[in-house]
């Protein structure tokens, strides 16, 4: 029987060098494990792994055809993400990985795998690792570590600790998923998806300080749906619903980005705009009520017209002195609006 000799520097030096990755791999993890929202998630890991490893090009590809919007959402809100994400095909990812279970490594004929990097982005990288990423039991994407070492990740070596990250990640993602699943719950409207009442106050009384702080213009578009108690008695309390959808869904493409709606009660509805006069408040309620007045709802065989009034009010009014006063005071302009339609309709009829 022969017998191999081992140089007992080399045992200890490799034993030593598996406890320092071992022990970089335990902070990360403790530091990420702890994190509420995917946004801070995938910032804290990218950042840790090129502090604790040195690794100069770290980022994220994403699967474009699995329903994570909402992650792709919060990671693109990320300046630090911002140029460190990628969507892919789940056919390109597929054709490059070995298994969806297993880190891919390699050091050769690198090109196919630059369809991961983000758009116009040149790693110079002379080797990758692949590292999948796991919702909820579905393959999302893959955290990518490049290299300008050849020898860094090679396919011949142990893939263990990587394994190991993966499956702490997607943990994480998971826990992550369940957490924000809790919050959307809490903080939406089940109905129309907007943010509910509660986090109008809360964002409305955020705001009115921030406006007042920094001398900032503030408005609020308080709108209400005409004739809704109409719709229902004559079409349903289902075709009710799909109106509050329908208005709710044409709310979220007319507004900008940097405005809120909410669904207020009922069929009533709260725009908060940011850094915006009156003046700019009413050309968002004319292009709502211009596209309401062109587009009725299609509901069955059925076409419903939809129309809605709202009441303007902003921080330029010197009535305005609170969060309270700017929501009461488009409340009462909303109410002298639907007066005036009202009475310009018996007018028409008479």
């Amino acid at each position: 029987m022969g017998y191999v000799m081992f140089d007992n520097d080399e045992i200890l030096e490799n034993v030593w060098a598996n406890e320092e990755i071992a022990k970089k791999f335990f902070e990360i993890e403790v530091r990420i494990l702890s994190v509420r929202n995917f946004r801070d998630l995938f910032e804290k890991l990218l950042l840790l792994i090129e502090e604790k490893f040195g690794i100069p090009h770290v980022w994220i590809s994403i699967i474009s055809e699995n329903d994570v919007s909402h992650l792709i959402k919060a990671l693109e809100s990320s300046h630090v993400l911002k140029e460190r994400l990628n969507l892919v095909k789940k056919s390109v990812f597929l054709d490059l990985i070995e298994d969806e279970g297993t880190p891919t490594l390699v050091n050769e004929n690198l090109s196919p795998f630059y369809r991961l990097l983000p758009e116009n982005k040149k790693y110079f990288a002379k080797s990758l690792a692949v590292v999948p990423l796991v919702l909820d039991g579905d393959l999302i994407g893959s955290l990518n570590l490049g290299d300008y070492s050849g020898f860094r990740f090679q396919p011949n070596i142990d893939t263990f600790f990587l394994s190991q990250l993966s499956v702490k990640i997607s943990i994480c993602l998971s826990n992550v998923a369940a957490r924000e699943k809790l919050m959307y719950l809490a903080t939406r409207d089940p109905l129309t998806r907007l943010f509910n009442r509660r986090e109008m106050e809360d964002m409305l009384t955020r705001e009115f300080s921030r406006s007042t702080r920094y001398g900032t213009h503030l408005a609020l578009l308080f709108i209400d749906c005409d004739d809704f108690k109409m719709v229902n008695d004559s079409y349903g309390h289902n075709c009710g619903d799909s109106l509050l959808q329908y208005v709710a869904d044409q709310i979220m493409k007319i507004i900008r980005r940097d405005d809120v709606a909410f669904r207020f009660a009922g069929d009533e509805f709260v725009i908060i705009l940011p850094n915006q006069t009156s003046k700019e408040a009413l050309k968002v309620s004319e292009r709502l009520q211009s596209f309401f007045q062109q587009h009725s709802m299609k509901f069955g065989e059925n076409s419903i017209p939809v129309s809605i009034s709202s009441g303007i009010a902003s921080t330029e009014d010197p009535e305005v002195k609170s969060p309270d006063t700017l929501l009461n005071k488009a409340d009462e302009r909303l109410y002298e609006a639907k007066k005036q339609k009202a009475s310009g309709l018996q007018n028409k009829k008479k």
